[in-house]
């Protein structure tokens, strides 16, 4: 069973901290946050798990896949993945959590399930969204510099 996520991103000035203060927004999780594509692949995401009743729901897409970003990009185990993410505010903002908390948000035995999930082909989908956004981004860039040549050449 699958219950949908609203997808929006949680605001980085309402995401609480029970000890106060606020994320920084040049953190690099909060970076990478905005460019992960979650909406395009929860769709399929959704699909591949069914719409059966049974059982308990299903961790949201953000939560999977967002843990395995996480393992990969620190090369650490799957209980020091439940570890960092529940030590670390950057990782639960990461994750869409709207608020900080200091329990373990699931089991690290979890992690099995979220590899068989979310096979090579949703990874290999969000890769591509994520090298088609970041290559716009350098066009974007290309054309700002060559106009700014432009006007200092003048």
């Amino acid at each position: 069973m699958y219950r949908e996520e609203s997808e929006k991103q949680q605001k980085l000035e309402d995401f609480y901290m029970p000890f106060g203060g606020h994320l920084d927004e040049e953190n690099r999780w909060v970076i990478l946050s905005k460019k992960v594509p979650w909406r395009e692949i929860e769709k399929e995401y959704k699909e591949k798990l069914g719409d059966t009743e049974k059982g308990a729901p299903a961790k949201p897409l953000r939560v999977a896949l967002g843990s395995l970003i996480i393992k990969e990009k620190l090369q650490i185990s799957d209980r020091e993945v439940v570890e960092q993410i529940r030590e670390n505010p950057y990782l639960q903002y990461f994750l869409g959590f709207e608020r900080y908390d200091d329990k373990a948000p699931f089991d690290s035995s979890m992690m099995v399930h979220f590899r068989k999930r979310l096979d090579g082909e949703l990874i290999h989908k969000a890769n591509e969204i994520i090298f088609k956004e970041y290559q716009e981004t350098l066009r974007k860039k290309k054309r700002k510099m060559k106009k700014k040549l432009k006007k200092m050449k003048r």
